[in-house]
């Protein structure tokens, strides 16, 4: 998932809440017939029919004992694996998931759009000197390159490296204290925060580092930037993620290295100079042909009003795009494949989307902007799942405040496999992020969020991530959601 410069406001939930979600998980779902009393009239609002609330009741149940989700996203990391756009993997992927949805029953299209292609080459690098170091010998960093990072000489650049906390430091240092050196930026994730529930804020406080980090040391006259990996592992696991240089400022190599070694050359340039060589050889090919994958569910009575429901199909290039966002796009066709098992009709067209180069260019979305503006008023309400498979203890929900009134029957239903929450997110998904600037009625699951960022952008993003039902929990949110709003009586509130 590339995050941006933005605050990932999703994901903030509180321990309290956590321990409270994952309680009500402990206990099974009720069966079909015991959750009538979350539709009674009563807890009815009227935007909602007793018919569409007792088909969601079902809805919920399919999704909570299918495997569909874990079988889509098992073969999207497994067996197709790594997803950068531009690449073999993400061709492939397009191709499979449009298959998918037509086996499905859906009308299917491809968005063609041009999208990056960078590749990742030769990454290493090791410290050639430093206080106390014994004769021939060296100290390995573990690194790996930012996505759209230009490279260092093939042969690498050796330099001096110094450490900094943040942009203001940089700033304070005089000129030729930076020019032809390496800077670090040793600004750590708030793993704190994260075990608190709120990973998206400890990102968001981190992650300008890693996008604006090379413009800012390179007005200064580095040479090179490091960065701190944006993310609580602790297993010496370097988090990569998409990077930005800025018009008119020279661009320098890019890398972000582990928290470990970030802390290992602080402490070493407290005690004296160090430098390092560096090797990073990416490359940035001509752009290629890639495509949005978009399959409809034609609705019954208002076809031309369309409900969202959407995951990204890229994915870095370390692991193999199991939580980022190959749960995603497969919650999103699950949506579509228990409304079609159930032989539902929604009043509304249902439109899966697995968007294309979310992480290094948001193409895909650009494009669809381009192409389907002026239906944005017609766009009911829009679904990014993009934030991992953990367990959900509600919907997020981008829009009127009103909404979370409106939408409590459904969250009633959902408090059954313990995701009854309602929260009022300030941004939901990047690939719909044009649809929430329109006005569009945005929503996501909200989940946990304490373990996330450990995975995100690294190696270890792969299927044994997924807990298998929690996948299922995340399932049965999108579709209840989904459904419930394809069938809602009156419009929403803009």
């Amino acid at each position: 998932m590339r995050w941006g410069e933005r605050l990932f406001c999703a994901l903030v939930v509180s321990v309290v809440s956590v321990v409270a979600a994952v309680a009500a998980m402990a206990q099974p779902p009720a069966p079909e017939a015991s959750t009538t009393s979350a539709v009674s009239p009563s807890a009815t609002p009227g935007l909602f029919s007793e018919e569409t609330l007792r088909d969601c009741q079902r809805l919920q149940q399919a999704a909570l004992t299918s495997d569909y989700a874990w079988r889509q996203v098992a073969h999207l990391s497994n067996n197709i694996g790594p997803r950068l756009t531009g690449s073999a993997q993400a061709a492939k992927a397009v191709e499979y998931v449009s298959g998918e949805l037509k086996a499905l029953g859906c009308e299917v299209q491809l968005e063609k759009t041009m999208v990056p292609h960078w590749v990742r080459g030769d990454e290493h690098a090791e410290l050639t000197q430093f206080p106390g170091q014994a004769e021939n010998t060296t100290q390995k960093i573990v690194l790996t390159a930012l996505g759209g990072s230009v490279a260092t000489r093939p042969e690498g650049i050796t330099a001096e490296v110094i450490s900094v906390r943040n942009f203001d430091e940089l700033k304070s240092l005089p000129r030729e204290k930076v020019v032809g050196k390496i800077v670090l930026f040793d600004h750590s994730f708030d793993k704190q925060m994260a075990a608190q529930g709120h990973g998206g804020q400890a990102y968001g406080e981190a992650v300008v580092y890693r996008g604006a980090g090379a413009s800012a040391a390179a007005r200064q006259g580095a040479v090179a930037c490091l960065v701190k990996s944006v993310g609580g592992a602790d297993y010496r696991i370097p988090h990569t993620g998409a990077m930005h240089y800025d018009a008119g400022v020279p661009k320098i190599p890019a890398a972000a290295v582990t928290a470990e070694d970030a802390e290992l050359i602080a402490a070493l340039t407290r005690e004296g100079p160090i430098k390092m060589h560096l090797v990073l050889t990416p490359q940035t090919l001509p752009d290629v042909e890639s495509a949005n994958v978009i399959g409809d569910i034609k609705g019954s009575e208002r076809p031309d009003e369309i409900v969202i429901v959407s995951g990204h199909l890229d994915s870095w290039d370390l692991g193999t795009g199991a939580i980022d966002d190959g749960a995603g796009v497969a919650v999103a066709m699950q949506a579509a494949q228990v409304i079609q098992q159930l032989h539902l009709k929604p009043k509304r067209t249902l439109r899966v989307i697995a968007w294309i180069n979310e992480e290094n260019g948001s193409r895909g979305s650009k494009q669809y902007e381009h192409d389907h503006s002026a239906e944005f008023p017609k766009h009911f309400a829009v679904d990014e799942t993009d934030s991992g498979a953990g367990h959900p203890i509600g919907i997020n929900i981008k829009g009127k405040p009103e909404l979370e009134k409106l939408l409590a029957p459904v969250a009633a239903i959902l408090e059954h496999s313990g995701a009854g929450g309602l929260t009022l997110a300030e941004h939901i998904g990047e690939d719909i992020r044009p649809m929430e600037e329109a006005g569009v009625p945005a929503f996501s699951p909200m989940q946990d969020s304490r373990f996330y960022f450990n995975y995100h952008h690294t190696a270890a993003d792969t299927l044994d991530k997924i807990v298998p039902r929690e996948l299922q929990e995340n399932a049965a949110v999108v579709a209840v959601a989904a459904y419930a709003l394809a069938n809602a009586e009156r419009s929403l509130p803009r």
